[in-house]
């Protein structure tokens, strides 16, 4: 253990990077209570981390301001793959941890900052597969993480279908954020997309669905879908202690969908939310060994 881990106790480190998840991670923390603890904690240095790059690819500051920010913590990974951490940060000294504990490899971690960075110079994606590189860095790098966590067999299989289920999780969230997105300058749906269903860019940000709309969205419902099931695939291949958390997000982000479809598909006009107590019956039907609704 070097000099700068011991300045933060890694207990210490791992309770805080716990807060954080906490309270932020509305759609995932209680899936995390459904790991044994010392899984649990690894993956909320993992989120902890991820949220803190996200944070800042978001946040107020400028451009150049957040650029310096995104190099220091690919300073960090690069230093948290050799057991080190920056002084006094508890993330930094969980991540440390976590990564040599679970042979975490450092390009996941800094592929995750090149997605987030993304944001920092593209705010819009000609063709789906230029919104699939930004998918796999911001959200499949992530399941590459979980998995590396969770233990799993079937390596390329495995690490495949993690791909998948990070791309359909990822294209919920922009599903369901459209609007947003837009008044912030940001249209992740593909312009060849917007085209095809004769949607402009102005009626993203206008509050109102029209049938073009509602046909586009029908469309990009079906795609993540799509990638639902092939990331289904992933469940029989994680350890059993892993399994439970896995199939519990799957069956919350699946359950976005249904209610983007049951209103039918106007995300524009509010957002869509799955309640806590939702929240909780799909957790504790992962729990109890129902059989997965995705």
């Amino acid at each position: 253990m070097t000099p700068a881990i011991r300045r933060h106790t890694i207990s210490t480190a791992y309770s805080v990077c716990g807060g954080l998840t906490r309270k932020a991670a509305r759609n995932f923390y209680l899936a995390f209570l459904l790991l044994p603890a010392e899984m649990r904690r690894s993956i909320y240095a993992a989120y902890a981390f991820s949220r803190r790059v996200d944070d800042i690819a978001d946040g107020a500051a400028a451009p150049p301001r957040k650029q310096v920010l995104l190099d220091r913590c690919r300073q960090d990974v690069h230093r948290a793959a050799k057991g080190s951490a920056r002084r006094w940060d508890p993330v930094s000294v969980a991540l440390a941890d976590a990564m040599v504990r679970h042979r975490i490899p450092a390009e996941y971690l800094l592929g995750l900052i090149d997605g987030m960075e993304m944001d920092l110079r593209v705010n819009r994606y000609s063709r789906f597969d230029d919104l699939f590189q930004y998918c796999y860095r911001a959200a499949s790098l992530v399941g590459l993480i979980c998995i590396e966590i969770f233990g799993y067999r079937g390596a390329e299989e495995a690490r495949r279908h993690a791909i998948d289920l990070g791309i359909a999780m990822q294209l919920t969230n922009i599903l369901r954020d459209v609007s947003e997105d837009a008044s912030r300058g940001r249209i992740y749906l593909p312009s060849e997309d917007l085209a095809r269903f004769g949607v402009s860019e102005e009626e993203l940000r206008g509050g109102r669905s029209s049938p073009e709309f509602r046909r586009l969205m029908a469309f990009q419902v079906g795609r993540a879908r799509t990638y639902f099931r092939r990331g289904r695939e992933l469940l029989p291949l994680v350890d059993p202690a892993g399994r439970l958390c896995v199939q519990t997000l799957g069956a919350v982000y699946i359950r976005l969908l249904d209610l983007i479809e049951a209103r039918e598909y106007d995300v524009l006009s509010s957002r869509v939310r799955i309640s806590s107590p939702a929240k909780l019956r799909l957790a504790l039907g992962a729990w109890l060994g129902a059989a997965p609704s995705w």
